[in-house]
């Protein structure tokens, strides 16, 4: 104690009272300090990135008919259960889409007194690529924002939410109403011009002649000028190519049943939006034959270079090398956690091999051995009882009669509820025991064209009927075939069950559906589709079923239901945060929440 007075006195001989006594002025930069340093705005604009709200795993998946979780303290699983409310809401993007836009907002507020580069041509280039990234990320953020919080007031309005174009601080009026939802759109598609207006198509070195028009009378006649601002090295950053995929998920939304009699979007509209997209790539001839099984293309996914993206993604994050899908998936005999398990309610809704679904008397179906001649997809997507898994290709046996915990119910929080096991998504050359704990190369697809080319053939049925082609020369019907083809489903036979449906709307409705439960499953799409397409409740609340294998194995067959769903009316929307609704009094939430 001595020793520490002596030294407090020394400080004082030291140092003067206002050096000890009076705070440093603290080390928060001031706004414009980003005008002189390109690299302090470029990092204010990279926050709308990391917010991004993809998601890699099927989170929302299991609180669907095509899923449920093991963990028994899953939020999703409580969701769907009943305890789904406005302030606890899993599937919540409030806050983060608002904090990403606020970062947006202040970015482009700034951008123009940016100095991005000494020359003037270069310093246009970079302002106008970081003012479109700006602005298709804005709606893209907006986009969610009204996917997660749009809805219906008790009084019949269907509203949007809080329009901000301008950064907030804290003068700012916080206390205002929801904008509509048509006012929503209206902005997103306004922000998506700009975008498509700044932007280019794809990033990527050109030559001296490919230097856009507008730059060139700049002065930029030299690509490496150019290629420095928009080059090969931006790859993985978003494009127009992207933003005008983003246009087409937004009308197809605004087009759905539970949203077209509050907005300006028809059918036809999110046809062409999604048909401009396809258009690029020669249409239904220009879908990527091995799309369906994009996750396992493990010498695609192996040899990508850095923001290079494969003929069937449009966008994706960038990729990691990790064990931690399979860690969470895998069956407990691969050191997995058996998290997600397929129900059988989507495994019924693949159909038999010939197209037809298992319920027609047509299907080559056998209740005794039922995982035979079915759609192929069936075996990449589900690991279904006596199937392989892993680097090894281990038996997994779910049945009852399985003598480790891959079977139904063996041990909790590591056994499948369901009889299933989750395929998709993850590698099979990936192995989480510890002994070896191997690591591979992931990604997460934000964006695949399989999803356009689903948008394009349900907006088209339902403008122009199956065989209906609009300003684009493909069908809804073309699109299927192409899809199904891909497959495998229908090729021996020449699909009759889709040509059945090509003479029928509604059949063909039911199908484009289907296809695009099969097509997009664990990518976190069901939940929101069931919602827009207003299915009847009774739909949305389908018990979740699975299969009791007994010791006789396919003679001893029981369907069990494993999950009750507890939505209520009012859930095809989800609320404003309860938060939200106490701080401001202007804030209307969605009626019933």
């Amino acid at each position: 104690m001595k020793n520490i007075i002596k030294l407090l006195v020394l400080l004082f001989l030291f140092t003067g009272c206002n050096d000890v006594f009076t705070p440093e002025i603290e080390n928060i930069r001031d706004l414009d300090a980003m005008y002189q340093e390109p690299t302090f705005a470029q990092g204010i604009l990279a926050n709308a990135y990391i917010l991004l709200p993809y998601q890699g795993t099927p989170e929302s998946d299991v609180a669907t008919d095509d899923a449920v979780t093991n963990d028994v303290n899953n939020d999703y699983l409580s969701m769907a259960t009943g305890s789904w409310s406005s302030n606890a809401n899993p599937v919540s993007q409030w806050q983060g889409r608002r904090n990403a836009i606020q970062y947006l907002n202040i970015f482009l507020a700034n951008a123009n007194e940016v100095e991005w580069a000494t020359d003037e041509a270069a310093r246009t280039m970079y302002n106008d690529r970081l003012k479109g990234e700006a602005y298709g990320l804005r709606a893209l953020q907006m986009y969610y924002l009204l996917k997660a919080h749009g809805g219906w007031t008790t009084d019949g309005r269907l509203l949007g939410v809080p329009i901000v174009t301008e950064p907030q601080d804290k003068d700012s009026d916080f206390d205002v109403p929801r904008n509509t939802f048509q006012e929503c759109l209206d902005q997103i598609m306004a922000d998506v011009d700009q975008a498509l207006e700044l932007l280019p198509l794809d990033y990527g070195d050109v030559s001296n002649s490919e230097i856009p028009e507008k730059y060139q009378q700049l002065g930029v006649t030299n690509a490496s000028d150019y290629n420095r601002v928009v080059g090969n090295h931006m790859r993985g950053r978003i494009t127009g190519r992207i933003v005008e995929a983003l246009r087409a998920q937004v009308a197809l939304l605004a087009a759905s049943p539970s949203y077209t009699d509050g907005t300006n979007i028809t059918w036809a509209d999110a046809a062409n939006h999604a048909g401009a997209v396809l258009s690029r790539i020669n249409g239904p001839a220009g879908m990527d034959a091995d799309g369906w099984s994009w996750f396992a293309n493990t010498g695609e996914i192996d040899a990508l270079g850095s923001g290079v993206v494969p003929e069937e993604i449009l966008w994706r994050n960038d990729i990691g090398q990790s064990n931690d899908l399979e860690t969470d998936n895998f069956p407990p005999s691969l050191y997995g956690n058996g998290r997600v398990n397929p129900t059988q309610n989507l495994v019924d809704a693949f159909p038999s091999v010939n197209g037809y679904p298992i319920t027609d008397p047509s299907a080559v179906y056998d209740p005794a051995n039922p995982y035979a001649n079915r759609d192929p997809r069936l075996a990449a997507y589900v690991v279904v009882n006596e199937s392989t898994q892993g680097p090894d290709g281990t038996v997994i046996v779910t049945g009852v009669y399985g003598d480790n915990e891959d079977a139904l119910n063996r041990e909790s929080g590591l056994s499948t509820r369901t009889g299933y096991y989750l395929r998709k998504l993850m590698r099979p050359d990936v192995n989480p025991n510890p002994e070896f704990n191997t690591e591979q190369k992931h990604y997460t697809a934000r964006i695949r064209y399989t999803e356009i080319f689903l948008a394009y053939a349900e907006a088209a049925n339902e403008a122009w009927g199956p065989d209906g082609t609009g300003e684009y020369g493909f069908s809804a019907y073309d699109v299927i075939k192409a899809l199904r083809e891909r497959a495998g489903v229908g090729v021996a036979n020449n699909d009759p069950y889709l040509e059945e449906c090509r003479t029928n709307q509604d059949q063909m409705r039911d199908l484009i559906r289907n296809e695009r439960r099969l097509e997009l499953c664990f990518e976190n799409h069901r939940f929101w589709d069931l919602r827009r397409w207003n299915v009847e409740l009774n739909k949305l609340n389908e018990t979740a079923m699975g299969i009791r294998i007994g010791d006789s194995g396919y003679d001893d067959v029981t369907s069990i239901e494993v999950e009750s769903r507890n939505y209520r009316d009012y859930m095809y929307h989800g609320p404003i945060p309860y938060q939200e609704m106490l701080k401001w009094s202007n804030l209307e939430q969605n009626a019933g929440w």
